[in-house]
C-alpha cells in the first residue's frame, strides 16, 4: 500500500511542477498576435498610397476622369476637381488645361483665388498664375499638368500621367 501512495504522490508532484500557462505569457501571445495584425493593416494602407488612381470592382486602375461636357465650362474660368487632384482651367480662346493641385515646392495642395486669379500655396506662400507658372517663390517650377482628352464633346483628364514641366507652352493647352 505504501508503494501505491508513493507512486500516486510522484504523479501529483509532476503535475504540479509543470508550469501552467501564466497570465503574463498569455497576454504576451495575444499582444504579439494583435501586433502582427496591426502590421498587416498598416502595410495594406501604405501600399494604397503607392498605387495611382482608383481601383474599380474588376481591380483595374482607373486614371481617366470624365470632367464633364465642353459646354459646361465657362470661358476664362477654373474648376476644382479635388477627388481627381487637379484644377481644370478653361481659357478665353476655349482651350483646356488640367493643372495639378500639388505645389512643386513641398507638395501642399494649392488653392485657387478667384479674386486674384492665381493659385496660392498655404504652406509657404508660393503663388502661380492661371497657367500654373510661378509668380512668387519658393516653388522652383510651374505646377505639373495632366493630359486632357476631348472626345465626343466630353472633357477627360488622365490623372495617371502627370507632366512635369519647366515652363508654360501654348502646346500644353488642349482644344476641342
Amino acid at each position: 500500500m505504501k508503494e501505491k501512495n508513493i507512486h500516486t504522490n510522484s504523479k501529483l508532484e509532476t503535475r504540479n511542477s509543470q508550469p501552467a500557462t501564466s497570465r503574463r505569457s498569455f497576454l504576451k501571445r495575444i499582444w504579439g498576435i494583435l501586433g502582427i495584425v496591426a502590421g498587416i493593416e498598416m502595410l495594406a494602407v501604405f501600399s494604397g498610397f503607392f498605387a495611382p488612381g482608383k481601383r474599380n470592382l474588376s481591380g483595374t486602375t482607373q486614371t481617366l476622369v470624365v470632367a464633364g461636357n465642353v459646354a459646361d465650362f465657362k470661358l476664362n474660368s477654373v474648376f476644382p476637381f479635388r477627388s481627381g487632384k487637379f484644377y481644370l482651367a478653361r481659357f478665353s480662346d476655349g482651350g483646356f488645361m488640367a493643372i495639378s493641385l500639388k505645389c512643386t515646392h513641398l507638395g501642399c495642395s494649392v488653392l485657387w483665388n478667384e479674386d486674384k486669379k492665381e493659385f496660392m500655396c498655404p504652406c509657404h506662400a508660393s503663388s502661380f498664375d492661371k497657367n500654373g507658372v510661378v509668380i512668387n517663390p519658393p516653388a522652383p517650377r510651374p505646377l505639373d499638368t495632366f493630359p486632357v482628352i476631348i472626345e465626343e464633346g466630353k472633357v477627360k483628364v488622365d490623372i495617371g500621367k502627370p507632366v512635369r514641366r519647366l515652363a508654360f507652352d501654348r502646346s500644353q493647352i488642349t482644344y476641342a
